[in-house]
């Protein structure tokens, strides 16, 4: 499940991109900040999955360990 979330969070990065570039041809704010909160949202769900999963990897090596 994490490789989903990556993988979707990785599109919507580059959707975001891109509606920030079109934003800007198309001379529309609203459609930049759009595409800027779609690539802010996805790179904080990013971190938030790289911390859990670094976590829950941290519990196993503690387990093993006892």
């Amino acid at each position: 499940m994490n490789k989903a979330k990556l993988l979707i969070s990785i599109l919507a990065i580059l959707f975001g991109a891109f509606l920030f570039c079109y934003g800007e041809i198309d001379d529309s704010p609203g459609g930049q900040l759009l595409g800027l909160i779609i690539i802010v949202v996805a790179i904080i769900i990013i971190i938030k999955n790289q911390k859990n999963l670094l976590k829950n990897k941290s519990k196993l090596w503690i387990i093993k360990k006892n």
